[in-house]
């Protein structure tokens, strides 16, 4: 069989333009990760894949672009706002997607998978659950949105912040202009990550979930109500693909009804990579897939990026079964 020349692997390319590929590798791992939280935090306490989460991070993207819409703001707009308008632009369609992320992260728990849980169906009849909760409101959305393309406002214009010369240091790396949307969504990942391991860590609802992801019947005798830790775990993951959606919708620019299904994979991916069930493993993970891809596509070209980074999954499953920290939420520290 002959091998096309974009099919070997190029290591000129990689370190050529490795700083470049390392910056974009950590700001779309970032993303990664924040969705790979709501996968993660579910797992933990259920043991349970919810598919549809990539359908929560979904409607998140669409909520806040029509919030901005409502203030006029639209994908053809040229002039850019004040900063202080952006300010409040940004919080505003923050908390719309988290707020409509969140909301539809209970509603799955509620209508679909509750009445399981009390039936004490197999694990299979809820992932089976799972899926058809996610093509469900995947389709529902390509309906209402006529499975047309939908432009973000440009209401963060890149500007670069700080300027990187790998070569003033003797290295031959091309330099890397690293911008304001680059930084704010790392900034914002580590914070929301942050938030959510003091949140589970240091606060009694946190012990209520360590409680039930550790020993369910044993917190129930200690007390604990499991449906309201349950609501509350899913709360917070869609939260936090909340967030995931604003700052998905600032990167990239354009959605479409059916960008959950490999985002979701990939973040499904990134918590397993870290070590499903663990919060810094989410982060871990999340941000070594961005890497990893970014590297491959320098390598071997854009066409390859995804199959360079599953299989490193599968590679790194091989000897860590378990992921890269491999801890369950339910022995996090107290």
């Amino acid at each position: 069989m002959k091998i096309s020349a974009s099919m070997t692997a190029d290591f000129g390319d990689l370190w050529h333009n490795l700083a470049d590929l390392t910056v974009s590798g950590l700001t779309q791992g970032s993303i990664y990760a924040l969705i790979a939280l709501g996968y993660t935090l579910v797992y933990g306490v259920l043991q349970l894949i919810n598919f549809a989460h990539s359908e929560v991070f979904l409607v998140g993207t669409y909520s806040s672009i029509i919030l901005w819409g409502w203030f006029g703001f639209s994908s053809g707009a040229g002039a850019v706002p004040a900063l202080g308008t952006v300010i409040v632009m940004l919080l505003l369609g923050t908390l719309m997607a988290s707020a409509v992320s969140g909301g539809t992260a209970l509603l799955i728990e509620r209508i679909a998978y509750r009445p399981l849980r009390r039936k004490n169906a197999p694990r299979l009849i809820f992932l089976i659950t799972a899926i058809g909760a996610s093509v469900a409101i995947s389709e529902l959305v390509g309906v209402l949105t006529e499975r047309k393309p939908w432009g973000v406002p440009a209401l963060v214009r890149p500007s670069v912040q700080w300027h990187i010369d790998p070569r003033d240091i003797g290295l031959d790396i091309q330099p890397v202009d690293i911008t304001n949307l680059q930084i704010g969504i790392v900034l914002v990942t580590i914070v929301m990550w942050y938030a959510l391991d003091t949140f589970l860590n240091k606060t009694k609802f946190g012990l209520g979930i360590r409680s039930v992801a550790q020993d369910e019947d044993t917190a129930a005798l200690m007390g604990v109500n499991k449906d309201r830790v349950i609501m509350l775990t899913f709360l917070l993951g869609g939260l936090a693909a909340g967030v995931a959606a604003v700052l998905y919708n600032l990167k990239i620019g354009t959605i479409t009804f059916n960008i959950g299904f490999l985002l979701g994979i990939k973040a499904f991916t990134a918590a397993v990579l870290g070590g499903i069930g663990n919060l810094r493993g989410a982060l871990l993970g999340g941000l070594a897939l961005g890497l990893v891809e970014n590297w491959g596509a320098g390598m071997f070209g854009n066409s390859w990026m995804n199959v360079v980074a599953f299989v490193v999954l599968v590679i790194v499953l091989m000897f860590r079964p378990t992921g890269l920290l491999g801890e369950s939420l339910g022995r996090a520290r107290a």
